[in-house]
């Protein structure tokens, strides 16, 4: 049987005996992570053009406010994860958030890009050390049914963090609120995240690993030197026209990913604690479910880049506009999300399967609208195309996260959390990279024929998504983690 701490123990014991609102309010709070954590990444697209004239920014530098948040956050969340493990995990959450208010606020205040980029790269790794607890947290704290609604809300902030992200940028900016023009994106994060501050210290449950040790130090450092390897050249690389020291860093990014897992056995098998339990590795399921994730989220983040630029770019929408038609993508996704865990007890594989079926032809449609219309033509007829897309997606992302937390015990909770996390933040650098070569290759033919191909290798990795979904399924459906303790 699993050993567990007696924090550990005692959570879920107040819910089930206390009110519906007393059960939930954990829930409210900790969604307050994902969803600023989720803004910032998407947000961003459209204040880049006023950023860039407010700061009088070169284009390298604002590439860096890009992926300075992207690197930090995606090198981080497995250690911010384990730290959860070791010295609570409630305590990491509100350290995380409390982390991400200042650094929004140093955003928001920046004199210039310097500033900004270094800012930006504190921003993402407070995100680091708050979201991967926010899973944890939900993983222990709700168990059967509960944790299946409490993922898919989860999941559900976080589309529409993503996909209202566009429209909630174009309203701020284009409100212009006391003057503060693209800084007031970065503003919106401090109030909400020192709400959810106080509010964790009464209503969010601590929990932390059995036992107590030490964090992996070596095992950070060569995790966060792998991911420095593959993240930093595919977020930058192809803005510098790909120098040989991205192409040498690629290289690299395996050869220290096997040396990671070599260590990750080593310290296993002398009863130390490595920085992520390899034990996860051993589970079929979630072997899969990381790779689904990472091509799932190969697509998400560059999908919503190319349709901004796009929308702006090509078509000469404003930042509101822009975000008004990315509305029609949100409401697909919250028509899908919201039942899809009901589907996906009556249906099981199937769901998954058909949502990124569907969001693949929603991509396919686009292309196709892109390459008739170009740059002019009835809006109107991009609407049902996103709409596909956005439904799609949301059938998606709250089964892929069930599926990976299902296997995971209190003892793995913090690796299961953090390597989900990980996956999410690699993919969307990859994505983007991938994405890129594609859509800039292209630019010379044209924004049209530059978005429509796109769309199609996004439709494609959407097909991949459809594939390994079923390889999941085949996993015997009682199979569980190693016991462990």
């Amino acid at each position: 049987m699993t050993t567990m701490s007696q924090n550990e123990a005692s959570l879920g014991q107040p819910q089930a005996r206390g009110s519906t609102s007393a059960k939930w309010a954990p829930l409210a709070v900790l969604l307050c992570g994902p969803f600023v954590y989720v803004l910032d990444f998407f947000v961003i697209n459209v204040a880049l053009p006023d950023i860039q004239r407010g700061l009088h920014a070169s284009a390298a530098a604002i590439e860096w406010v890009v992926a300075g948040y992207a690197l930090t956050s995606a090198c981080l969340l497995v250690t911010g994860g384990r730290l959860g493990d070791l010295y609570g995990r409630r305590r990491m959450f509100t350290l995380g958030i409390a982390a991400f208010a200042v650094t929004s606020a140093l955003c928001a205040l920046a004199p210039d890009t310097g500033f900004l980029v270094a800012a930006r790269l504190a921003q993402g790794a407070a995100a680091a050390i708050m979201a991967p607890n926010v899973l944890s947290i939900i993983g222990i704290a709700y168990s059967g049914p509960d944790r299946v609604r409490a993922i898919t809300a989860y999941g559900l902030v976080m589309g529409l963090a993503a996909a209202g992200g566009q429209l909630i940028g174009g309203l701020l900016i284009g409100a212009n609120l006391g003057g503060l023009g693209w800084r007031a994106i970065f503003w919106v994060n401090v109030p909400v995240s020192l709400a959810a501050v106080v509010a964790a210290r009464w209503l969010v449950p601590e929990s932390c690993g059995a036992g107590r040790g030490r964090l992996d130090l070596v095992g950070v450092a060569l995790l966060t030197a792998a991911l420095v390897a593959i993240v930093l050249p595919l977020s930058i690389g192809r803005a510098d026209g790909w120098p040989a020291w991205s192409l040498e860093s690629l290289a690299a990014g395996p050869v220290l990913l096997a040396g990671f897992g070599w260590w990750l056995r080593a310290v296993g098998r002398r009863g130390g604690q490595p920085l992520l339990d390899p034990a996860i590795f051993a589970v079929r399921p979630l072997r899969a479910g990381l790779t689904v994730q990472v091509l799932f989220w190969c697509q998400q983040a560059a999908g919503y880049l190319v349709i901004a630029l796009y929308l702006q770019q090509g078509r000469g929408l404003s930042p509101i506009a822009s975000g008004e038609v990315f509305s029609v993508l949100a409401a697909g996704y919250l028509a899908t999300s919201l039942p899809a865990p009901a589907l996906i007890v009556r249906f099981g594989r199937w769901v998954i399967f058909t949502g990124a079926l569907a969001a693949a032809l929603g991509d396919c449609l686009l292309a196709l609208a892109a390459w008739d219309w170009g740059t002019g033509g009835p809006l109107a007829a991009f609407l049902p195309p996103l709409a596909v897309l956005g439904a799609g997606q949301g059938l998606c992302i709250t089964p892929l996260t069930t599926t990976a937390l299902s296997h995971a015990s209190p003892k793995t909770a913090g690796s299961v959390s953090g390597a989900l996390s990980t996956a999410q933040q690699v993919g969307n650098a990859i994505g983007v990279a991938l994405t890129g070569i594609v859509f800039y290759g292209l630019a010379p033919r044209g924004m049209a024929a530059s978005f429509g191909w796109s769309a199609a290798e996004l439709g494609a990795l959407l097909l991949g998504v459809a594939a390994l979904s079923l390889i999941i399924s085949r996993a015997p459906s009682g199979s569980r983690q190693p016991r462990e303790g």
